[in-house]
């Protein structure tokens, strides 16, 4: 019984889609075939699986775990819970590999699968190869077991393992998402005072979005720390593997800016250690840590080739502007917004006690958000070989990591195809108002050589 996977669900970092569209049980079944097949031939026989709490997750994974089941996989179900749980059950479970059912940050309609194999991404022309197995039902055949359990109680407890952190007043919004049983529970552990927002689970996000790095979906936690008089405020996306932030001031404290309060106890513990950001960040984030003694290392955008970066070069942090960060130190290497949370508490009480006066000593740059715009799928990569090409031309110095980054004498702009979408995106940092005008205007003429303009902005 051979499955044509849509191929639109066949992301570069997981398979994702809009349920009942092009993301249908079928297909659960059929990944949990192809990968359990994967997993098998690779001589593994264990694979740990949980959900997220969409409407649609409960079927996606009953199929999920009989075409894995179907293939002489057992499975370990943990439950409902975010995706760093189920990655913490694949590193000390004992088993071969992990799915998690989730639709991540995006809205309601969509679900999808996460995947790990042998404590790593499971990514790229890998998961192009689950599509070509499903359509030739190359798949091995089996009667696995099914067996539960609970990881809820040691996740929280190696969570708090190692906390050396003071008492802080915080808020906690869990956008209705995965993480909101483990957040109620995490604050009750945790010294201080605690105010949650939206824990309860309902997959249909009645309250907002769950997307902290889109600021609008921070109005409620901007409004709670206001109201409340708050040190600070953390919010969560879908499935908890993002983290967002606000200062006392209701200020947002982007990816970048976390990640560079973040990397100074790390760099106080381990000298000299590469810190890796995506290329999206800010040029401030890089001097910082070669400022603390670190080595910075500016790498391509996505969660799946950052863990790659951190195991290849044995990076004990690194982080995006999505709020994807990532421990290695002293935990696992893995993506966990809530860990993020225990440790920016800790480097807020190592660096002075307050979040506010470490964001308002960061440098005063104006940058645009990250700019998304529509684009033709079969125009996105060529559009940005042909910026490339005529920089080069021009004798312009690029940094070809992940799209074109360029510095100029009014800071960088950056323009890189999505992985994920159909749009290209931009970005642009300069020392003044005058100067990121000038920056954008540049983009601007690059996209209108390709017969482009930046349209209104793509969803993300």
């Amino acid at each position: 019984m051979t499955r044509i996977l849509n191929p639109t669900a066949l992301r570069e970092y997981d398979i994702r889609g809009i349920y009942g569209e092009t993301l249908h049980e079928a297909d659960a079944y059929a990944v949990g075939r192809s990968f359990g097949t994967v997993v098998r031939r690779g001589g593994g026989t264990r694979v740990a699986v949980g959900r997220d709490a969409r409407l649609s997750s409960p079927g996606l994974e009953a199929n999920l775990v009989r075409g894995l089941t179907d293939s002489g996989i057992d499975v370990v179900r943990i439950g409902v819970g975010p995706s760093p749980m189920l990655y913490f059950a694949e590193a000390t479970l004992g088993v071969d590999a992990g799915i998690m059912v989730t639709g991540s940050h995006n809205p309601s309609t969509y679900n999808g699968f996460k995947m790990v194999l042998g404590h790593g991404a499971f990514f790229g022309e890998r998961i192009q190869a689950l599509g070509r197995m499903s359509a030739a039902a190359d798949w091995d055949e089996g009667a696995g077991t099914v067996t539960e359990q609970d990881v809820s109680d040691a996740y929280l407890e190696r969570l708090l393992q190692d906390f050396e952190g003071r008492g802080f007043r915080i808020g906690w919004d869990a956008g209705n998402g995965a993480a909101g049983a483990i957040i109620e529970r995490l604050v009750k552990r945790l010294p201080g005072e605690h105010f949650t927002l939206y824990t309860e689970l309902d997959g249909r996000f009645p309250n907002h979005h769950p997307d902290p790095t889109v600021e609008k979906n921070l109005a409620d936690l901007k409004a709670l720390v206001a109201e409340k008089g708050l040190d600070f405020g953390v919010a969560f996306d879908g499935d908890a593997d993002r983290i967002g932030a606000v200062d006392g001031e209701g200020r947002v404290v982007w990816g970048d800016q976390l990640l560079s309060i973040l990397a100074e106890p790390v760099l106080a513990a381990l000298p000299g250690a590469t810190i890796i950001g995506d290329v999206k960040a800010s040029q401030i984030l890089f001097d910082r840590i070669a400022a603390l003694g670190g080595t910075p290392l500016m790498w391509k955008t996505g969660h799946s080739l950052i863990k790659s970066k951190m195991k290849e070069t044995g990076a004990p942090l690194a982080g995006e502007m999505s709020g994807h960060i990532f421990f290695g130190h002293r935990w696992y290497g893995f993506d966990d917004a809530l860990y993020a949370a225990i440790r920016l508490i800790e480097a807020v009480s190592q660096l002075g006690g307050s979040l506010t006066a470490l964001r308002s000593a960061m440098p005063a740059l104006v940058n645009t958000p990250e700019l998304r715009f529509q684009v033709d799928e079969s125009r996105k990569f060529a559009v940005v070989e042909e910026v490339l090409a005529r920089l080069e031309a021009d004798g312009v110095t690029i940094d070809r990591t992940d799209g074109a980054r360029v510095r100029t004498d009014d800071g960088w702009w950056l323009l890189r195809a999505s992985n994920t979408q159909d749009v290209l995106v931009a970005r642009a940092e300069a020392q003044d108002q005058a100067g990121l005008d000038r920056l954008l205007a540049e983009i601007d003429r690059q996209l209108a050589l390709s017969g482009l303009e930046r349209g209104p902005e793509a969803d993300h």
